[in-house]
C-alpha cells in the first residue's frame, strides 16, 4: 500500500503538467507572486542532468542532518545511514546511478573533498567540513559533473557544497535542539555585517556542539564544529577566505548479518558498557574454550569501536571580472586531518596475558591510524565573446598521507582507554606507509550560443595523478612495498546541447568522459594488497577505471509545475573489484582486479506543482538497470565469480520519492515519503539481498512574528521513520562479499528507530 501511494504521488504530480491548463503560462510568473519556494531547482540552461537543493530544506530537516540525506530526495539517488542524521560516517553511504560513493565527486566551495570514503586518503568527510547550518545549497549532477570540477574520482556524478555567504548586516543565529537517546545540539553564528571602515568586509563565525547517545548499545557519538567565512570586495568581485575546524569523536555500531539478525536480534549491538563480557568472550577464544552466551562466533560483538578525527580546512578566493569580457576565479586550499579508526580486538591480547599476576587483558585495541596534508590550487579564466563563453583551467594537488596499523595495551579488571580518545603508546606497530599523490588536472570549453534559444558546448580535461609509495615499518617483511602507479588520460571530452523552447520546455543532452585515478592508501585500490608484486602488477598491466556517459531529456516550468525527465546510458569500463575475504576487523587484504565492464541504463522523473499558494508536492521516480557484463576469470581461465549479467551491489531497480508541503501564517510542516527498492550486498547476487523499504519522516513548525522579541524565532519538531519500520539501511559496511547464502557476511547496518527531535531557532 505504500508503494502504491508514493507512486501515485509521483504520477500525480508529474502528470499534472499535462493536465488542462498546466501551460496556461509561458514561464514563471516574472514577480514570483504565486510562487511558492521550491523544494528542488532544475538545472534550466545546463546541458547535463543538475539540481540543485537550498538552505531552506536543509534548515527544515533534523538539525545536524548531513546534506547528503537531504538529497535522497532526488532521482537517481540512494542514501543510507545507521543513526537519524545521515552523518554516522562508517555507515554513510550514497550511490547515484549504480555509482558507489568512492566513485563521484564532492567539493565545498570549489575545494576538493575526495570520495568522502571512511577511510577516506585524499579529503574528508562533508559531515566534518562544515556545519550543516551554514551550508547555502547543494548541487547535484547524476550523469556527470562540470569539467572545471577538482576531482579525480568522479566516474559517476559529482556533488557541489556551497556555504552560505555572510550577512550584509550585523546579526546571528542561535539553535537549540533536544531530541530522542540525549541527543542535544547547540549553534551559534555571530555576523559582523558590512564594515565599511575596513572597505566593506564582512564575514561570521560560527560554532555547534552536539552530542547523542547511541540509539542502541552503549557509547556516545558527538562533535565540535567552527566555521569561519569573510568576504572582501574588490572592484566588480571579492576575495572570500574561510577556516573550518572539527573534532569528531563518534562510537561505532556493530556490523551484523543475517544469522546475527536470526540469532540475536536486530538490535544486537557491541557489549559497552559490559566490560567482563567483552573479557570473558576474548579470553574463551584466547584459550580455546566455549564462548559465554550469547555469543555464536567472537566476531558476534567487541567491546566497542569508534572513529576519531580532528581536522582542519582552510581556503582563499579569487573571483574577479576584468572589464566587461573576462573573469578570473581562483582558489587556494589547504587540509589537515589526523585520525584514528579503532576496535577492541579479541585476535590480539595485551602484552602479559595469561602470565601468573598479570592484569594484561586479553583483548587489545586495533587501530587504523591517518594523517593528511594536502595543499591545491584551483583556477580558471571566463571569456565572453559574444555567441561564444569560453573557459579554461587547472587543478593541482599534492597531498602526503601516512597510514599506519597499532595495537594498544589494555587491563583486564577494567577498560584504561577512552575508546573516544586518541590512543597513544602502542605495543605493536604491525604497517605504516607513506603515500604522497601528485594530481594535474587541465580543462578547455566553449560554450556556443548558435542562436538565442539553442546553445551547444564542447571542451575536454586532461587527468594526470601519480600515487606513490614508501614503507615507513612493517612487522612482516613480505608487506615492504615501495613504487608508483600512474593514472592518466590526456582526452577526457564532454559535449552538450540546450534548447529552449518559447512554450516553457527544455531539451538537453550531452555525452561525458571520465577517469578515476587509483587509490593511495593501505586498506582500499591497489595498495591494500600490501605485498611488492601486486604493486609491480597493477603498473605494468592494470588500468585505472573509467566511464562513458549519455543522458538526455527535457524540462518544464511554468508559474505552477516545474519538472525534468531524463534518460541515460552508462557504460563502465576496467571496473576494479575488491571482494571482501573475512571480517573487516582482521583487515585482511581484499581480492582486487580489472574486471571487466558494467553497463547501466535508467530513467528519472521529478516533478513539483504548486497545488495553492500555500500547499506544495514533489515526486520523483528513478528506474535503474545496472549489471556486470562480465565474469570474474583468473589469469589461467578458472571462473573465481560468475558475475556476468548479475546486478550491480547497492543499486535497487526502483526508487520512489514524495514530499507534501505546506506553508501559511506562520505555520510550516513538510510530510516525506521515501521508498527504496531491494539491493545486494552480493557480486553473484547469491544471497546477500537486503528487502525493500518504505520509510516516512515528518516536519512541523511555527515562524513567530508580531513584535521586535518575536521576529526571527521558529520551533520545529522533526520526526524520522514516523511508523517505526525496522529494515537495513546500510550494506557493504565490512565491504560486498563473492555469496552468502548462508547469511554470514557480517556487512550489514540497520537503520535508527522512529526518532524526535525539538529545535528553537532565533535569528538576531
Amino acid at each position: 500500500m505504500k508503494l502504491n501511494l508514493i507512486a501515485g504521488v509521483g504520477a500525480a504530480a508529474l502528470l499534472s503538467a499535462f493536465a488542462p491548463g498546466a501551460f496556461a503560462a509561458d514561464g514563471a510568473d516574472a514577480d514570483g507572486a504565486n510562487e511558492v519556494e521550491a523544494i528542488v531547482i532544475y538545472g534550466q540552461g545546463q546541458s547535463r542532468q543538475v539540481q540543485t537543493v537550498s538552505e531552506a530544506q536543509i534548515a527544515e530537516s533534523v538539525s545536524g542532518v548531513s546534506p547528503l540525506k537531504v538529497l535522497d530526495k532526488l532521482p537517481g539517488v540512494t542514501f543510507q545511514s545507521a543513526d537519524p542524521f545521515g552523518a554516522y560516517e562508517w555507515s554513510t553511504r550514497i550511490s547515484i546511478r549504480g555509482f558507489n560513493q568512492n566513485q563521484l565527486g564532492f567539493t565545498l566551495d570549489n575545494v576538493p573533498l575526495g570520495d568522502m570514503s571512511y577511510g577516506n586518503h585524499n579529503g574528508l568527510h562533508i559531515s566534518r567540513a562544515i556545519a550543516s547550518e551554514d551550508i547555502g545549497k547543494v548541487e547535484l549532477a547524476q550523469g556527470a559533473g562540470a569539467l572545471s570540477n577538482p576531482s579525480s574520482s568522479n566516474l559517476g556524478g559529482t556533488i557541489q557544497f556551497f556555504s552560505r555567504d555572510p550577512s550584509d548586516t550585523f546579526g546571528g543565529q542561535a539553535n537549540l535542539t533536544m531530541g530522542s537517546d540525549n541527543m542535544r545540539r547547540a549553534f551559534l553564528r555571530l555576523e559582523s555585517g558590512e564594515l565599511d571602515a575596513l572597505g566593506g568586509l564582512r564575514g561570521y563565525v560560527s560554532y555547534a556542539d552536539q552530542n547523542t547517545d547511541k540509539w542502541k548499545g552503549g557509547g556516545e557519538q558527538k562533535q565540535r564544529q567552527f566555521d569561519l567565512k569573510a568576504m572582501l570586495p574588490v572592484g566588480e568581485g571579492d576575495i572570500t577566505a574561510f577556516y573550518n575546524r572539527s573534532e569528531r569523536r563518534e562510537q561505532d555500531y556493530q556490523d551484523l548479518s543475517f544469522d546475527i539478525i536470526k540469532r540475536l536480534g536486530s538490535d544486537w549491538d557491541n557489549t559497552q558498557p559490559n566490560w567482563g563480557l567483552a573479557v570473558a568472550a576474548a579470553a574463551a577464544y584466547q584459550n580455546g574454550t566455549p564462548l559465554p552466551a550469547p555469543f555464536g562466533t567472537v566476531d558476534d560483538a567487541y567491546y566497542a569501536g569508534a572513529g576519531v578525527r580532528d581536522d582542519n580546512l582552510a581556503g582563499l578566493s579569487l573571483d574577479l571580472p576584468i572589464g566587461e569580457m573576462v573573469t578570473v576565479k581562483g582558489t587556494a586550499y589547504s587540509h589537515t586531518d589526523e585520525g584514528q579508526g579503532l576496535w577492541y580486538t579479541p585476535y590480539l591480547a595485551s602484552p602479559g596475558y595469561g602470565t601468573v599476576g598479570s592484569n594484561a587483558a586479553p583483548l587489545s585495541i586495533r587501530t587504523t591510524e591517518y594523517d593528511i596534508d594536502r595543499k591545491g590550487l584551483v583556477g580558471g579564466v571566463t571569456l565572453d565573446l559574444g555567441a561564444h563563453t569560453v573557459s579554461g583551467g587547472f587543478w593541482v594537488e599534492n597531498n602526503e598521507f601516512n597510514q599506519a596499523r597499532r595495537f594498544y595495551a589494555e587491563t583486564a579488571n577494567r577498560p584504561s582507554r577512552d575508546p573516544l580518545g586518541f590512543q597513544s603508546n602502542p605495543f605493536f606497530t604491525q604497517w605504516e606507509y607513506a603515500f604522497e599523490t601528485r594530481t594535474v588536472q587541465f580543462y578547455l570549453q566553449d560554450v556556443w550560443a548558435i542562436t538565442e534559444a539553442l546553445k551547444v558546448n564542447f571542451g575536454f580535461k586532461t587527468l594526470k595523478v601519480e600515487n606513490e609509495v614508501s614503507t615507513v615499518q612493517v612487522f612482516d617483511p613480505t608487506r615492504v612495498m615501495e613504487g608508483q602507479l600512474d593514472s592518466e588520460d590526456n582526452f577526457l571530452p564532454q559535449i552538450g546541447f540546450v534548447y529552449q523552447a518559447d512554450n516553457g520546455i527544455e531539451v538537453f543532452g550531452g555525452y561525458t568522459e571520465n577517469v578515476a585515478a587509483y587509490v593511495s592508501a593501505a586498506t582500499a585500490g591497489p595498495f591494500a594488497s600490501q605485498r611488492q608484486s601486486v604493486v609491480d602488477y597493477v603498473s605494468k598491466s592494470l588500468e585505472p577505471e573509467s566511464s562513458k556517459t549519455f543522458e538526455g531529456g527535457l524540462r518544464y516550468r511554468n508559474d505552477r509545475f516545474q519538472g525534468v525527465a531524463a534518460v541515460y546510458h552508462v557504460t563502465f569500463d576496467n571496473r576494479l573489484l575488491a571482494a571482501s575475504t573475512a571480517a573487516p576487523i582482521l583487515g585482511l587484504p581484499a581480492v582486487l582486479s580489472n574486471v571487466g565492464s558494467v553497463e547501466t541504463n535508467g530513467l528519472e522523473l521529478a516533478g513539483e506543482l504548486e497545488l495553492t499558494d500555500n500547499l506544495s508536492i514533489y515526486a520523483s521516480y528513478a528506474y535503474n538497470k545496472s549489471e556486470y557484463q562480465d565474469d570474474v576469470v583468473s589469469a589461467t581461465g578458472v571462473v573465481e565469480m560468475a558475475t556476468a549479467g548479475k546486478t550491480v551491489v547497492n543499486t535497487p531497480e526502483n526508487l520512489f520519492k514524495a514530499e507534501l508541503s505546506y506553508d501559511r501564517d506562520g505555520f510550516f510542516s513538510k510530510l516525506a515519503v521515501s521508498y527504496t527498492g531491494s539491493r545486494f550486498y552480493t557480486y553473484e547476487n547469491i544471497g546477500g539481498e537486503v528487502d525493500a523499504y518504505t520509510v516516512t519522516d515528518l516536519t512541523l513548525g511555527y515562524h513567530f512574528s508580531g513584535n521586535p522579541w518575536l521576529e526571527g524565532l521558529d520551533i520545529q519538531a522533526n520526526v524520522t521513520n514516523v511508523f517505526d519500520e525496522d529494515y537495513i539501511s546500510t550494506i557493504g559496511s565490512g565491504g560486498f562479499a563473492k555469496n552468502d547464502a548462508g547469511g554470514f557476511a557480517q556487512t550489514i547496518l540497520n537503520a535508527p528507530p522512529r526518532q524526535v527531535f525539538f529545535t528553537i531557532k532565533k535569528a538576531f
